[in-house]
């Protein structure tokens, strides 16, 4: 049990300094305003934090970013990617 511990710390540290990996990279592209905004999103929000950063790094590599993404954009990148809510409607009877 205690190599299946060892083993299972190894795998989660490798993933660590993977998605520390790919944030670097992601941050490379990215203005100022909008890396302090993928901050605060990471700790409310990680796996969309994550899921931005990975489109981030995915667009610089496949068409080569010119610019970096300002604040405006990745708010609107981070719309995209939240999940659409279901509308509730109250009827009176």
């Amino acid at each position: 049990m205690n190599e299946e511990y060892q083993e299972a710390l190894k795998k989660q540290a490798e993933l660590q300094q993977q998605i520390e990996m790919l944030e670097n990279l992601a941050k490379q592209y990215m203005t100022r305003e909008a890396i302090t905004r993928y901050g605060t999103v990471k700790t409310a929000h990680p796996e969309l934090a994550l899921r931005a950063a990975t489109l981030i790094v995915q667009a610089a590599k496949s068409s080569g970013l010119r610019e970096r993404i300002t604040d405006e954009q990745f708010k609107d990148l981070l719309r995209q990617l939240q999940q659409p809510r279901k509308e509730t409607k109250i009827r009176k009877i």
